[in-house]
């Protein structure tokens, strides 16, 4: 599918996955509906092109994503770009937190409601609504292709750390969602493809401080021995939106990392 003259929502445009993602489907001619709870930098492309629209949105609150989605079909029709699909980069990792803690007290609800609302819920309202507008578009080339759904899942989703119980299942979900989603969407020529990360260098994971970056960085031991970089991100998201032939699946984007157990290394 082409990505020129094509409207893309993108969820969590502003910084990490998402902004790099953007900017490449901006310079590829897109437009950009990008839905955030902050604008992107002043030094980003998405600040100053007019192909780049801002839509202040709270991934987790329903109308939030309502009106998002509304406005940015207002958008489409004043500039004749149609939409071309939505790409799902909101989210959040949540505190570590173990079942129950040492002083045998139960996790947190609050904090499994909010990990769900943001990276689950969030993603299911966000794509529903726009397939609304997707499966009107008039489909394109050969295969009849309307566009495609592009969701974010995690290598935490193929087995999680522990303390990650929250964060794996708003994931693993994810993952969960994608053949069904697939084939619901068969019929009317949109496509739906999940990446799963393993650690990028994004502003979260500039948070892990410490014992914890040392540990994670030592389990970075296949080749680029590294934590991913965005712009591989954005690579992988337009080959996806490009390629018609990829379809209901779920990528890894891991440079051949698996996940040790952090207890393992402690035997």
């Amino acid at each position: 599918m082409k990505i020129q003259s094509r409207t893309f929502v993108v969820s969590g445009g502003s910084s990490g996955l998402g902004l790099a993602a953007a900017e490449m489907l901006l310079s590829s001619g897109a437009f950009v509906a990008n839905l955030d709870l902050a604008p992107p930098p002043d030094t980003s492309s998405l600040a100053s092109s007019k192909q780049s629209k801002f839509i202040h949105t709270d991934i987790a609150s329903l109308p939030s994503v309502e009106s998002a989605v509304s406005q940015a079909a207002d958008w489409v029709a004043e500039t004749g770009a149609a939409f071309g699909g939505v790409l799902n980069c909101a989210g959040i990792g949540g505190p570590s937190a173990h079942i129950v803690n040492r002083r045998d007290e139960p996790f947190p609800v609050e904090v499994w409601d909010k990990v769900m609302a943001v990276n689950t819920t969030g993603t299911f309202n966000l794509t529903r609504l726009v397939l609304k507008h997707l499966v009107k578009v008039a489909p394109e080339g050969p295969d009849g292709e309307r566009g495609v759904v592009i969701m974010v899942s995690s290598t935490a989703a193929h087995g999680a750390d522990e303390g990650m119980v929250a964060y794996a299942a708003s994931k693993g979900a994810i993952r969960a969602m994608t053949t069904p989603l697939s084939r619901d969407m068969a019929s009317r020529g949109v496509r739906v493809v999940t990446i799963a990360p393993t650690i990028f260098a994004t502003p979260l994971s500039s948070n892990f401080k410490g014992a914890l970056r040392d540990f994670l960085e030592k389990r970075t031991t296949m080749f680029p021995a590294r934590f991913g970089e965005a712009p591989e991100f954005a690579q992988t998201v337009k080959w996806i939106v490009e390629c018609s032939f990829v379809n209901g699946e779920t990528i890894k984007l891991t440079g051949g990392q698996r996940v040790i157990p952090s207890r393992a290394s402690r035997l």
